[in-house]
């Protein structure tokens, strides 16, 4: 009998990091799986979204974004990321970076090409590859500081090598790459003919001191860079879904045909209020950080303290832990079992690895939650701790 489903779509899995989120709701338990914050978005914003439906901005926007938002991109991007695009060529305004990941990735690969891929990854990278029918080739961050191995890299680039995704601020470690970093990952883009797709949505959100740098704003690399960002982090908007890709003029142009054909546009009121968010009071940025930094302080130390072995992070809402010491025979059989008894929803290390048995000793936590929340888990983590001294 004929297959219904395609070969493609059985080559990887749903969402674990959403399906924990299920099962955290089944058990009413705290949610430290999902990246998505319990507190609510500036009022400004929100304000702006309402505006906007009121005066009646409710039909399709311009395909590729209104002109105010993809302004304000333009204007945010030059002054905090140091390179100047333009609005009318060179951006194109998507569902989400979700979907600016995927639709830049299906205007620039070909069938058989090779994609990079650092891990561990957002568990999307491998599947948006597969989807292109593109080759990922994995290199690996090692711990404790997330580095890659530059020798190793150097010999993943050949002459099918299309792309190279970097996400800095890193989901699910935490590592912001340095310029040095960038600036290898540059020289062998500019060598080899390389595309850096960047996912650089966390860029505000960094602790001790730790800069962000785009790779676009290296020599040569401007116009060799599809830079994607949203405002679902920075400004606590995850269900809002606009996001944009920054590219050279004929990039944008392939990637907005892409797009085009896949959502259309993104929502045009929340586009509107997008550009208010993007043209926030620059303190803004300045007290996000510390507010994320006092987070993660806490939960680093409730998380210490309950038995765990922590990766801290420079940037980004996540921390890393091993729990090998912990007995149990792999990541998922731990992560369902602190969410079924003790209500705390994870997300297994697994999930983030092209092999899972690179992340059977791992589990992922979040922080973007209120005091209360973090405060609960605690409470949790201390009962796992006694139960586990027993």
């Amino acid at each position: 009998m004929k297959k219904l489903s395609s070969e493609r779509a059985s080559r990887f899995t749903e969402s674990v990091i959403r399906e924990m989120t299920r099962i955290c709701l089944k058990h009413q338990g705290v949610n430290l799986a999902q990246g998505f914050p319990d507190f609510p978005a500036p009022a400004e914003i929100k304000e702006a979204a309402v505006k906007a439906i009121r005066e009646d901005l409710n039909q399709y926007a311009i395909t590729w974004g209104t002109p105010n938002l993809r302004q304000a991109i333009a204007e945010k991007f030059a002054w905090y990321n140091g390179v100047t695009i333009d609005p009318e060529k060179e951006i194109t305004v998507c569902c989400g970076s979700t979907e600016a990941m995927i639709s830049s990735l299906m205007a620039i690969v070909n069938s058989g090409e090779e994609v990079i891929v650092f891990e561990p990854f957002y568990e999307n990278y491998g599947p948006d590859t597969i989807l292109c029918n593109a080759k990922p080739r994995f290199i690996t961050l090692h711990e404790p500081d997330w580095h890659f191995d530059e020798k190793e890299l150097s010999q993943t680039f050949n002459n099918k090598t299309k792309a190279i995704i970097i996400n800095t601020p890193n989901n699910p470690t935490g590592k912001v790459f340095s310029r040095e970093e960038l600036q290898f990952i540059a020289d062998l883009c500019l060598k080899w003919g390389v595309i850096a797709v960047t996912d650089e949505i966390y860029e505000h959100i960094l602790y001790d001191g730790t800069k962000h740098i785009s790779i676009a704003s290296l020599p040569g690399m401007r116009d060799q860079t599809i830079t994607i960002n949203s405002i679902s982090k920075t400004y606590s908007l995850t269900g809002w879904r606009v996001g944009w890709a920054i590219a050279s003029e004929s990039l944008t142009a392939s990637i907005r045909k892409v797009h085009d054909f896949l959502t259309v546009g993104a929502p045009h009121p929340l586009q509107e209020a997008a550009s208010t968010a993007l043209r926030i009071d620059r303190s803004y940025y300045q007290t996000l950080a510390k507010e994320y930094e006092k987070r993660r302080d806490f939960l680093a130390r409730v998380l210490d303290e309950a038995g765990f072995r922590i990766y801290r992070p420079q940037g980004a809402y996540y921390i890393m832990t091993d729990v090998k010491h912990f007995g149990f025979s792999d990541d998922v059989t731990f992560a369902f079992n602190l969410v079924e008894k003790f209500g705390i929803a994870t997300v297994p290390g697994s999930s983030f690895y092209s092999h899972p048995s690179l992340g059977s000793t791992k589990v992922r936590f979040c922080f973007p939650k209120k005091r209360e929340t973090l405060e609960q888990a605690a409470v949790k983590l201390r009962k796992f701790k006694e139960k586990r001294g027993k």
